[in-house]
């Protein structure tokens, strides 16, 4: 990893039932790592204009995938590339099924608010998500379909979706940043979860300086879809 990145400059760890967001600028890195089975949805904007956000369903069709693992990039609703997967020991994360609500956890593990259970509270990732938007001014509506790290969805031969049992290894994700991106995350439980208790993954967050991305980087070259969305960065920061 030598090649991307530059320095170490700040970790922190969450908690599961979290949530929380920062402004991650162009050019630097965020390292996700998780020892125990753990869900993290994660929201991106512009900060600079924040009716600019992630989209999935781009992000997934100009790539050809159903997944997300290493190579892909992670696209804006204007064709820019808000970041890069560098580097990823897990293979397989979901971005279509979008977040657990308050029913779906008090039907599965029961009602537990933070009133009355303080920090062993139940939190679903849709009310985690609205907490961190309203900081920026943002509601509900501005929602976007959100990545789940650290989830593998698969389908049958009837297209029903399910949640794939991780494995009890650590795993980690190593974002690249291609442009000023606010992050929004929670660590809240992924919609399809069945366990018989509330998942209490805990998730280390490492943050730093990256290199940029060179001409023959994997996630530039890995489609001709990501070169021009390289492009469209490139030409959106000569403009400023």
């Amino acid at each position: 990893m030598k090649s991307i990145i530059k320095s170490l400059q700040y970790s922190t760890e969450l908690p599961y039932g979290s949530h929380w967001s920062l402004t991650m600028r162009r050019h630097t890195f965020m390292k996700l790592n998780v020892t125990n089975p753990a869900n993290v949805g994660m929201l991106f904007y512009n900060p600079d204009n924040l009716f600019e956000r992630y989209n999935a369903p781009d992000t997934l069709k100009c790539q050809h995938t159903f997944k997300l693992t290493k190579g892909h990039c992670l696209y804006s609703d204007m064709g820019r590339i808000f970041a890069s997967v560098v580097a990823d020991s897990f293979g397989w994360h979901d971005t279509v099924c979008g977040n657990s609500h308050a029913h779906h956890v008090s039907e599965r593990w029961g009602a537990r608010d933070y009133q009355h259970h303080l920090n062993d509270w139940n939190q679903n990732g849709y009310d985690a998500f609205c907490v961190e938007l309203e900081k920026y001014g943002l509601k509900a509506a501005d929602m976007a379909a959100n990545i789940n790290w650290f989830s593998q969805v698969t389908t049958d031969q009837y297209g029903a979706l399910s949640l794939q049992k991780p494995p009890s290894t650590s795993a980690e994700v190593i974002l690249r940043f291609e442009m000023d991106t606010l992050v929004i995350l929670h660590t809240c439980p992924h919609p399809l979860n069945t366990e018989s208790e509330y998942p209490k993954g805990q998730v280390k967050i490492e943050l730093g300086k990256a290199y940029p991305a060179t001409e023959d980087d994997f996630c530039r070259t890995s489609c001709e879809q990501n070169q021009r969305g390289f492009e469209n960065n490139a030409l959106y920061y000569l403009g400023l």
